[in-house]
Parts: C-alpha cells; sequence; structure tokens
C-alpha cells in the first residue's frame, strides 16, 4: 500500500475542481501529522485567493472518510493529514501476510537493459570503476523484484588499437609466462611492460601496428592470443566481482569486439537516411543542438579520418541490437558523468535514425566521482588510481578488526563472516546513499560506524531485531526466515514510537515505486534510515519482550515487519544482512 499515493488520489480530484485542472497534492510526510499537502501554497498566486480559503475549498471537496483519514487546514495554508489509529493498524496488519511487504509485481513489465560495471580486457579494475558496478547492481536488483526482464550488459573494452601491443607482448613473454601474470590479476604490470616498450622500441611498435591489422583482419593465431588476454581477464573480474558480492556473471560479458560485424551497417544506414556529413576526412553526423565552445556544430565521429570506428559507433550499433535483437523498451547506461555528452548525442542521433522512438527510451545513469579526504579524486599514496580489489580488501579488513574489538570471543570463521558483510555493506551504503550525481569522499571511520546513515547501523538494527525474535522464540536459527508467531495479532498503539514506527513500515511501497521510476538509488537508502531510526526510538521506549500479551505480541509484529524490510530493502541494494553481529 502506497499511502502517499492514495492520499494524493484522493486529494488530485478536490483540487482540480477547486483550481479549475489538475494540480499535483504534493504529499509528503510531515512531523506535525502522518502527512502534509502544500499544494494550496503554490495556488494562492494563480487562482488570486489565500492559500488557507484554496485548502478549506479543497477539504470540502475532497472524500477521506472511507480510508479513516482526518484533515485540516494548518499554518498559511498546509492540509495536515492523519490516519486513525485503528485504519493505520489495520493497514500494517496487511503488510504481515503479505510477503511483498505491500509492493505489487508491477502491473507493465518491460525489456530493460543495463550496461554497467564496463572495465577494459588486460587492466585491472580500479575504483573509478567501484560506482557503476554497484549502482548498476542495486539498479538490476530493484528492477527484476519488480518483475521487469532484466538483462546485464557488461561492456567490456576488449578491442582497438592497444591490443596489437598487448598481443605482442604476450608474444615476446611467451604464452605460459603471460598467462602467469594475467591469471594472478597482475594486468596494471603487464600492460605497462608492454606500453614501456611501445613508447621506446620502434621495431616492437611497428610489429605492434601489423598486430592490429592482423587481428583486424581475422588472423588465426592472433585471435587466439586476443582471446587468451580476454579469458584471463574475464577470469579476474570475476573475481572481483564475487568479493564485491554482485551478480555479474560470464554470461554477461559482452565486449566491443561483440558489434564489429554491425558497425559498417551502422554507418551505410546513417549515410541512406541523409545524417552523415563529411568534417576533416571523417563520417559524422552534426545533431542539434550540440555545439562546441566556439559555437560551432559539434560532430559524433562515427567513422574516422582512417576508416576505423570509434566508441560513437559502437555505442550506435549496441544500441540498435539491444532495441531490435533484445527488444529493449528501457536502456539504462550506468556511466560517469563526464560521458554525459557523448551518451546524450548518441541517443539523439539514434532519435534521429529512428531507433529511438516510444515506448523505447534511453537514460544516462550518470555519477560523480570517490573522492579522497583531500577533497581531490582518490589516489593512492604513488598517486595512481586506487586498485578496487585492494579497497575491497582493505574494508573486509577494518571491519574485521572492528567486530574482534567489540566482541573479543569471535573465533575467526565467525569475525570473517561479519567482516565481509560489513566491510562490503559499507562500501556500498556509502555509494548508493548519496545522490549518484555528486561526488563523495570516502571516509572509513564514518562508513564503518555503528551510528548515523551507514549501512553497519541498519545491519546493527536488524541484528537486534532478530535477538529480539529468538528471545521471544519466533526465530530460533540464526538464518530461519522470519516467521511471526502471531501474523493475525491486533496492532496496538500503546506510545506514539508504536505509531511512528507503523506510518514509516507503510512507505516502503512509496519509496521502491519513486525508485523503480527515477532509479535515485539513494532515495531507498534514506528510506531505510528512516526505518531503522524509527525502530531505536521504538525499541528504547516500548519493551517488547517484558509487555502485556497483547501488547508483547503486537510489538512483535512491528519488530518482525521492521526486520523483513530492512533485510529486502538492503537486499535491493545489494547489501548483506546478519543475524548477529
Amino acid at each position: 500500500m502506497d499511502l502517499e499515493k492514495l492520499l494524493s488520489d484522493r486529494l488530485a480530484p478536490a483540487f482540480a475542481a477547486v483550481a479549475g485542472g489538475p494540480v499535483d497534492p504534493l504529499v509528503r510526510r510531515s512531523g506535525r501529522a502522518d502527512f502534509q499537502s502544500d499544494a494550496a501554497l503554490a495556488l494562492a498566486r494563480r487562482l488570486g485567493r489565500p492559500p488557507r480559503d484554496i485548502a478549506g475549498a479543497v477539504l470540502a471537496h475532497a472524500v477521506l472518510d472511507d480510508i479513516g483519514v482526518s484533515a485540516e487546514v494548518s499554518g498559511p495554508g498546509f492540509i495536515n493529514l492523519t490516519l486513525a489509529d485503528r485504519a493505520l493498524a489495520d493497514l500494517v496488519a496487511g503488510l504481515a501476510g503479505d510477503a511483498r511487504l505491500g509492493v505489487p509485481p508491477t502491473a507493465t513489465p518491460q525489456t530493460v537493459v543495463v550496461d554497467y560495471s564496463a572495465p577494459n580486457v588486460a587492466k585491472e579494475m580500479h575504483v573509478g570503476h567501484l560506482r557503476s558496478t554497484v549502482i548498476g547492481d542495486a539498479a538490476v536488483r530493484l528492477l527484476t523484484w519488480l518483475g521487469h526482464r532484466v538483462v546485464r550488459v557488461n561492456h567490456l573494452g576488449d578491442w582497438g588499437t592497444p591490443f596489437g601491443m598487448l598481443i605482442e607482448h604476450l608474444i615476446d613473454l611467451g604464452e605460459a609466462e603471460a598467462a602467469q601474470h594475467l591469471s594472478m590479476g597482475d594486468l596494471d604490470t603487464f600492460y605497462r611492460a608492454a606500453r614501456v616498450k611501445f613508447d621506446e622500441d620502434e621495431a616492437f611498435r611497428e610489429r605492434s601496428r601489423l598486430r592490429v591489422v592482423a587481428l583486424q583482419g581475422g588472423d588465426e593465431r592472433t585471435r587466439r592470443l586476443w582471446r587468451l588476454l580476454v579469458t584471463q581477464s574475464e577470469r579476474y573480474f570475476l573475481t572481483v566481482y564475487d568479493l564485491l558480492d554482485v551478480g555479474l556473471s560470464g554470461d554477461d560479458f559482452r565486449g566491443e569486439s561483440a558489434y564489429n560485424h554491425l558497425l559498417a551497417g551502422v554507418v551505410d544506414d546513417l549515410d541512406r537516411l541523409g545524417l552523415l556529413r563529411p568534417s576533416g576526412g571523417a563520417e559524422c553526423v552534426f545533431p542539434p543542438g550540440f555545439t562546441g565552445r566556439d559555437g560551432a556544430p559539434l560532430p559524433l565521429i562515427v567513422r574516422k579520418s582512417d576508416g576505423g570506428y570509434g566508441y560513437p559507433a559502437t555505442d550506435l550499433a549496441a544500441l540498435r541490437q539491444r532495441v531490435g535483437e533484445l527488444g529493449a523498451t528501457r536502456l539504462l547506461y550506468v556511466v560517469g558523468l563526464p560521458q554525459r555528452q557523448h551518451f546524450a548525442m548518441v541517443f539523439a542521433v539514434a532519435e534521429a535514425a529512428g531507433w529511438l522512438r516510444p515506448p523505447v527510451r534511453a537514460e544516462h545513469l550518470g555519477f560523480g566521482s570517490i573522492l579522497g579526504a583531500d577533497g581531490r579524486m582518490l589516489r593512492s599514496r604513488a598517486g595512481e588510481s586506487v586498485k578496487l580489489v585492494g579497497l575491497l580488501e582493505e574494508a573486509v579488513a577494518r571491519a574485521t578488526d572492528l567486530a574482534r574489538s567489540r566482541n573479543p570471543d569471535l573465533d575467526a570463521e565467525a569475525a570473517a563472516e561479519i567482516g565481509r558483510a560489513v566491510g562490503i555493506g559499507a562500501i556500498k551504503y556509502a555509494d548508493l546513499s548519496v545522490d549518484r550525481t555528486k561526488d563523495y569522499v570516502l571516509d572509513w571511520e564514518r562508513m564503518l560506524a555503528l551510528d548515523g546513515n551507514t549501512a553497519p547501523y541498519l545491519q546493527y538494527a536488524y541484528a537486534r531485531i532478530r535477538s529480539v525474535l529468538r528471545r521471544a522464540g519466533t526465530a530460533a536459527q540464526p538464518d530461519a526466515p522470519i516467521v511471526l508467531a502471531r501474523p493475525d495479532a491486533p496492532i496496538v498503539f500503546a506510545q506514539p514510537a508504536e505509531r511512528a514506527l507503523a506510518v514509516e513500515l507503510l512507505g516502503f511501497a512509496g519509496v521502491v515505486g519513486e525508485v523503480e521510476r527515477s532509479l535515485e538509488l539513494h532515495q531507498l537508502a534514506g528510506y531505510l534510515h528512516r526505518l531503522a531510526t524509527a525502530f531505536s526510538a521504538f525499541y528504547e521506549r516500548c519493551p517488547v519482550l517484558r509487555a502485556s500479551d497483547e501488547l508483547r505480541e503486537s510489538r512483535l509484529l512491528l519488530a518482525g515487519l521492521t526486520a523483513r524490510t530492512l533485510r529486502q530493502g538492503l537486499d535491493l541494494l545489494g547489501i548483506r544482512t546478519l543475524a548477529r553481529m
């Protein structure tokens, strides 16, 4: 049950009657009532009436009694909305028997392609890959849970000029030694050594150029060695995904090379449609509205002056393939904000070519950077990009040490389990809890804190509820699903904290629905933090196990629903919960 939507749906006709046209009621949670609408204030100037008069007229038209809602005009023209205790209790009780916690599967399932992570073959994943991987994984989880057909695409950089250099270096080392380097994940050392030789050795440079020609021409030996580079790199990527606990698998790899056979057709079609224009020897499309710093039209280069194809051609081919062959109706590109203009131009060209038209839509889910304590791009002490594996291992090590310091009796296995769940969860939540378009600072102390808006705080809230349920005899086994002893127990509100927790529990469906549309995952994280905070206040003020029978059952039900909601919400973000911490 999405309460905000229900109340908006009830107020919308009343606002329309007063305003003479559609009006968004702007219903939001409020500290002065359960919900509040401030739409009357925005209408005052347009209608030339005092906002309190508008609000009063709206309430005269609104039908709210049948859903147990009382309303009053407050302050300069706010409409305060409060659910009757019985209506609120009945709505929350309805969640107890609902495996989906009030969130129905989508009524209009789509085929959604999510393009994310996208490391480069023969290069190690660095901290710059974290955001794409984590945001993409959470988007996949949420959309899949809602019933959409989701296709994961890991768009590997596995083609182009550098591969001539890399294959020649592989030949120089010998396949066995090269494979050993690559299988150990030592990709950066391999790449740097090849780069040094390319920069310093003219003979090696020439061999590399010829090797590119052989690769593009389909030479059997060259293709086999290229495949060795790709395979070893993919094995390394999978170890990173396993450590990060994301759902990408080998089946999701789709390199740039997979679109090679489509590139000429893309150029031919753009030419046939009259969109292609020569510029400086290259073949380009000039989508309207894009200009350079000098004000001149900005080109999207689809075929370079040397006859080769760049990223725009590959991205156009991929888009057309995803719509035509995969039947995608929603395309999500989880790529950093510096690529915003590139994708806007690609989408504009695809629209002009007729490859991207309603109901199909493409969205660039851009994101900011991860910064160090100095407010600059996060770098290692040597000034290089921080390796992702090293960052994740440090998170796990720090979380494991904290777990041991808080509970010296933990055995090594339990400490390692907690350390991994808390450490990786902290990394993910720090990323997902901020507006993805913003930069954020990597702060270990804040990320791993048991208070504040952090994953450990939410994980601890869940573990504390599991402890209460175990002592109540309703969740004896640590990993057992939460089964409410009396899901039909009446809910009683003896304290304001119980009521506040109940209202928060009813907010889950609305938040999930909004995030499905916007994919602003920080909204889901923020909701889970508010829920955990409401439970903390409930836990401090409302004894559960020592309460009278009726109150005890009611409070156990509220606690169990909170745990289920926290677990489901964190799972959508890709964060594990623990029965004990």
